[in-house]
């Protein structure tokens, strides 16, 4: 997007039809082996991630200026604004064409953009302690998104924002109804599970390019943020076939996203928030098992812990400042009634949290107790019990981080939308057949949460 009196670069030269192929196909290449490229005015993704940013402004400035409703409507679930951004004429356009003539097409065509369910996601942002103002601002800066190639067999599109705190992803239409009809019970577990370790959606979007181009899109918080120091990335699915990816050379910045094989021999070292940990799988397992979707990811990095970090969380200090992020009733996403969020009475199995804060009989006597009402915090020990609550660390991404005794790391679950379908029942045939004695990803969903419960307990001391 333009920036008043800031000058641009001159326009790269014209080139051939033959150079620019071969052009294109070295970044694209360079790509794959940096993992992370920023979409500048030379990247095919340009003028799409510009509109993007121009309509998202829009729609958080609506947010901005419209507070978080305290009771969630089915209206508000149901809700779809789109806003329609018309070319830019005049003055504005002539300067835009004589400094990147290039982009000129991105400004000199109508857009719009819709966005679902607006309010729900606005009350969810907030409840995370992320104001509308710094969301605008790392969604809509006048820095470049980052490109995310990952080794995923996805055909989606990965765009991260340039702090890294938010990544945006391309969602076919099918995902997004499953996403939109299900945010009801999505919410309502988040509000009994405020520390659930589920990716936090932030936002669904569509996208309107004239004549025909459109793109659905998700907002999501980075399980993986900060990263800079974090010097290895997992994805986990619990089981063996095509689950290998080559490291990265020893001292290199390519960034390599490593999976189940990667790992073995290696261990989540968290002592007594082990049992946080485990039940916390648990559950979040358990709700997806019922959604019958399966083939999501156990997102899983670490980075070493420095001296001084490990005393400050011991600190009298940091603790009174931990315990009131943990309990505080604003850190629970959507705290107030949600209307019509049924799934199963039976939320999960009955927590058991090592927090630290509780005797072993306190926990007995926790499966005992039910959540209290809705737009209620963890006012006491059995509530803080009931909802599974964890001490959480003072840092910026707190529902995704956990601190052991020598490392720092960093879990949540993603890819939600695989529904069990006659397609992944024909699938799970095939690879029984091709596998015949080796653990593949796609099983059914009770395997599937069974399996990646027992890789979490077997992988963790």
């Amino acid at each position: 997007m333009e920036t008043p009196g800031r000058l641009q670069p001159p326009p790269p030269p014209q080139r051939s039809g033959t150079a620019k192929r071969r052009r294109w196909g070295g970044l694209r290449q360079q790509w794959k082996l940096l993992g992370l490229f920023e979409i500048d005015q030379q990247h095919d993704f340009y003028g799409l991630t510009c509109r993007m940013k121009e309509g998202l402004a829009a729609a958080i400035h609506t947010s901005t200026h419209t507070p978080p409703a305290n009771d969630l409507s089915d209206d508000d679930f149901r809700s779809k604004v789109t806003q329609v951004h018309k070319v830019r004429s005049g003055r504005q356009a002539v300067i835009v064409a004589l400094r990147r003539p290039r982009q000129f097409a991105v400004f000199v065509q109508d857009f719009s953009l819709e966005t679902f369910g607006g309010p729900v996601f606005a009350a969810l942002r907030a409840s995370l302690g992320i104001t509308e103002d710094e969301y605008l601002q790392s969604l809509c800066s006048e820095s470049c998104y980052l490109q995310f190639i990952s080794n995923s067999k996805s055909k989606a599109d990965f765009f991260l924002t340039n702090d890294k705190r938010f990544f945006l992803k391309t969602q076919n239409k099918r995902e997004i109804k499953f996403l939109l009809s299900n945010l009801k019970i999505y919410v309502e577990h988040l509000r009994k599970f405020p520390h659930s370790l589920l990716v936090k959606f932030l936002g669904v979007h569509r996208i309107r390019i004239p004549p025909s181009r459109k793109k659905y899109f998700i907002v999501m918080q980075s399980v993986f943020y900060p990263d800079e120091r974090i010097n290895a990335r997992y994805d986990i699915k619990g089981c063996q076939v095509s689950r290998w990816t080559d490291p990265a050379p020893e001292g290199s910045q390519i960034i390599v996203v490593l999976k189940d094989l990667n790992f073995e021999g290696q261990f989540i070292t968290l002592e007594r928030q082990r049992s946080w940990l485990v039940q916390q799988v648990e559950i979040d397992t358990s709700f997806l098992e019922r959604l019958n979707v399966l083939d999501y990811s156990l997102l899983l990095a670490h980075q070493p812990l420095h001296h001084d970090e490990r005393n400050q969380n011991l600190s009298f200090a940091s603790l009174i400042v931990r315990t009131k992020k943990s309990v505080n009733p604003g850190s629970s996403p959507i705290h107030a009634e949600v209307p019509g969020a049924v799934l199963n009475e039976d939320a999960g199995p009955s927590p058991e949290p090592d927090s630290g804060l509780t005797s072993s009989q306190d926990r007995d006597d926790s499966s005992r107790t039910s959540p209290r009402p809705a737009g209620s915090g963890a006012d006491s020990p059995d509530d803080f019990r009931a909802q599974n609550r964890r001490l959480l660390p003072n840092l910026k991404n707190p529902l995704h981080v956990i601190d052991g005794p020598e490392q720092r790391y960093f879990i949540g679950i993603i890819d939600v939308f695989t529904v069990y379908g006659l397609k992944k029942r024909l699938e799970h045939l095939w690879k029984s057949l091709r596998h015949h004695g080796r653990s593949f990803s796609t099983v059914s969903p009770q395997e599937y949460s069974g399996r990646l419960r027992r890789w979490v307990q077997n992988h963790t001391d």
